[in-house]
């Protein structure tokens, strides 16, 4: 059962078990995706990136701040039962041509090279098959000095890998960190945050090129 919950929050899909991990997403990833994009400094005219964006809570706080004519918001997630889902609550934006949502995996997401100013995810770097390629394929695509903010809850994780829901060791915050900075990522650091009661990780990484 275990094994099963950790497959549908790494991918979601369209069954009893997706529908219910779906509200766990919505439940546990709001505070965390608002988080994100608040702490990633958001300008009225940048180019952002989502990665694996789920239903799309962080899309939709993000493109509330993408104000200026050249603002821009790119999503991407792998599972198309989340793209849907993504798709429908953004449809205003996506019509508009703000927002712009791929059914894709990292290495294969249609983004131009060096077209990112901002990058935000949560919950999700421990799904990648493999860390170091999935944060080459970021680097790849934000300009130079774009910022990455991943937001996490430490303790969360750690219970999920004592239930084998996660499992190896890629949910552990020192090992994304370092294929961060193995794939070209400066001033990696992880700081502890608080939103009113509830503690939150924060890791911050700046695209070098």
């Amino acid at each position: 059962m275990s094994k099963n919950v950790g497959k549908q929050l790494g991918h979601p899909t369209v069954s009893l078990t997706g529908w219910l991990v779906t509200k766990f997403l919505k439940w546990h990833n709001h505070m965390l995706e608002e988080n994100a994009v608040k702490l990633s400094n958001i300008q009225p005219d940048d180019t952002v990136l989502e990665v694996g964006h789920g239903p799309g809570i962080g899309l939709q706080s993000a493109s509330q701040l993408l104000t200026g004519p050249k603002g821009k918001l790119i999503g991407v997630d792998y599972s198309e039962y989340m793209h849907r889902m993504a798709s429908e609550r953004m449809i205003e934006e996506i019509t508009k041509g703000k927002v712009t949502l791929y059914f894709t995996d990292l290495m294969t997401m249609p983004v131009v090279e060096n077209s990112i100013d901002k990058v935000f995810h949560c919950n999700c770097y421990y799904f990648w098959p493999d860390l170091k390629a999935g944060a080459s394929a970021i680097h790849k695509v934000m300009k130079p000095g774009g910022l990455m903010v991943t937001t996490l809850r430490f303790n969360s994780l750690k219970k999920a890998a004592s239930m084998s829901v996660l499992t190896g060791d890629k949910w552990r915050p020192e090992v994304y960190m370092e294929a961060l900075k193995s794939s070209g990522f400066t001033d990696v650091r992880m700081e502890n945050r608080r939103d009113k009661l509830i503690p939150f990780q924060a890791v911050f990484a700046t695209a070098i090129k």
